[in-house]
């Protein structure tokens, strides 16, 4: 009898632990807390980036989004950005002599003809797109016409060549060559605005270069102010050839501002619509910001030069040149 209730009893404590082990193991072990993660680095920011964050919504939202709140903090807009119902109905009740008069840099007229462009100017960044960005199709829109470079402000005596070439051409529409001259026009008048007090002169703005954007075809020009430092023992040790001689362009922190981007509106590619307005923005080079950083070559920081053709494939260089004497007379050259 005791042997058969010590066996129940051994039975029993072995039920009992063999429930226990079972239980114990069915209970997943308690979560511990995740480690603290570092945040990852930002990433690079590329010149596609800056094009799509100067894209509509859709594009812009591809930036990753700590590079898109540098890149906030490094554009100062000369004309405003995403104008609040910026219709191209609206461009039609403005005058077309605004680029042809004397009142290029005032008011709203001045924001509306960089956000929706006369019709040449429309029809060539459409024409951008749509041909997924082949530059002849601006080399078709030139006059053939060959006009030599004259002598700009005494350049020649100091054996300076301010254009890639001895000679120039000009659109065959005429509004498209008022247009570029609107342009640089607007940009000394807005400039002091946002801290940059440019001048056109062959030391300091003169040409931009119009390029067509990689992957989109959207038409853009860059400009390069403060083209010509003067050469200074202090802060700019640096001879850069015939064309400098005389400069009186001074080496500042205004040369965090020379770089400075018209991008034309971008057309819907399924319609005869448009999808955003046009952008003129400057791009702030300060040490430490994203351009500065990610988007200007180690070699060329000093100069605060950003390139052309890391935004697209370039077309021709624009040029807007003092061939007056003793009165200023300015003519575009392209080149």
């Amino acid at each position: 009898m005791w042997k058969k209730a010590g066996l129940t009893s051994l039975m029993r404590l072995a039920f009992v632990l063999s429930f226990s082990l079972t239980a114990t193991s069915s209970i997943p072990p308690l979560q511990q807390p995740p480690p603290n993660r570092r945040p990852g680095p930002i990433p690079k920011a590329t010149p596609s980036d800056l094009l799509a964050f100067l894209a509509p919504a859709p594009q812009r939202s591809k930036v990753n989004p700590a590079v898109a709140r540098r890149l906030t903090s490094s554009l100062k807009f000369l004309v405003p950005f995403s104008p609040v119902e910026a219709r191209l109905s609206r461009r039609e009740i403005i005058s077309r002599k605004l680029i042809e008069d004397g009142t290029r840099g005032a008011g709203e007229g001045a924001d509306w003809m960089v956000w929706w462009p006369p019709e040449p100017v429309l029809e060539l960044a459409r024409l951008a797109v749509d041909s997924g960005g082949d530059v002849d199709i601006v080399h078709r829109a030139l006059d053939p016409t060959v006009i030599p470079v004259p002598d700009v402000e005494s350049s020649s005596e100091n054996k300076c060549q301010l254009t890639s070439t001895p000679y120039g051409r000009r659109f065959i529409n005429k509004e498209l060559n008022s247009y570029l001259e609107f342009l640089f026009e607007l940009i000394v008048a807005r400039g002091p605005e946002v801290g940059l007090d440019v001048s056109l002169s062959r030391y300091d703005l003169f040409h931009g270069h119009l390029f067509l954007a990689n992957e989109t075809g959207r038409l853009g020009i860059l400009f390069h102010a403060k083209e010509y430092p003067a050469y200074d023992k202090q802060v700019f040790p640096y001879y850069m050839g015939f064309c400098q001689t005389d400069s009186d362009v001074t080496y500042d922190d205004s040369m965090n501002l020379r770089n400075i981007l018209w991008l034309a509106p971008i057309p819907d590619t399924s319609s005869r619509s448009w999808i955003a307005p046009g952008v003129l923005v400057v791009l702030d080079a300060h040490p430490g910001g994203i351009i500065y950083e990610d988007l200007i070559a180690d070699y060329v920081k000093v100069a605060r030069t950003m390139y052309e053709g890391d935004l697209g494939s370039v077309a021709v260089d624009v040029n807007y040149l003092n061939v007056g004497g003793s009165t200023s007379e300015y003519q575009i050259f392209i080149c």
